[in-house]
């Protein structure tokens, strides 16, 4: 048996053997490797049978592109929504202002008053409520585009001119004494 080692055939036997070793101890490596890449592919991808890492990739990309564009279809939606509420809202309140007086000089205590009430247009209306010892009397005029239809008395002028500019409030302008 010695004289078998010691010829080429047996050299080349052993050879081939410690390489066929060799690799099935490769082959049970990569077998391993394969193994736990797999099973870190299924924590990725979870448990979707034999979809691979390129497929997984294309579907979520196609996922995207769907999240995407149902963003920008909401996205559009809202920008209608709030044009609509932002057209609908140009005729409301946005500006006031109150001037308190004393209309006949009685010391009544500033009972009189006029208020403006001007959407962001300037327009809209003043409101005056005259008070005396024994009656009160509330007048009102229509403001279009910072101008009165009628002419306004000093107060009822003031109250529009503290609108216009945005004083704060509905109890703007409530220092004035007419």
């Amino acid at each position: 048996m010695l004289a078998t080692l010691t010829n080429t055939q047996g050299i080349i036997a052993i050879a081939a053997a410690a390489a066929g070793v060799i690799a099935l101890i490769g082959c049970a490596v990569l077998a391993v490797s394969v193994r736990r890449l797999r099973a870190a592919q299924r924590v990725v991808l979870g448990e979707y049978g034999e979809r691979d890492l390129i497929a997984h990739a294309a579907g979520l990309d196609e996922a995207f592109r769907a999240l995407s564009g149902h963003v920008d279809a909401t996205a559009v939606n809202l920008d209608m929504r709030m044009g609509a509420a932002e057209h609908s809202l140009r005729g409301a309140i946005s500006r006031s202002a109150l001037v308190r007086y004393d209309a006949y000089n009685e010391l009544s205590g500033r009972q009189s008053m006029s208020i403006a009430l001007l959407d962001d247009e300037q327009s809209g209306i003043v409101l005056s409520c005259i008070h005396h010892r024994d009656q009160a009397r509330v007048y009102g005029k229509q403001v279009r585009g910072g101008r009165p239809e009628l002419e306004l008395s000093p107060e009822e002028a003031e109250a529009v001119r503290l609108a216009v500019e945005g004083s704060a409030g509905p109890a703007a302008g409530d220092e004035h004494a007419g």
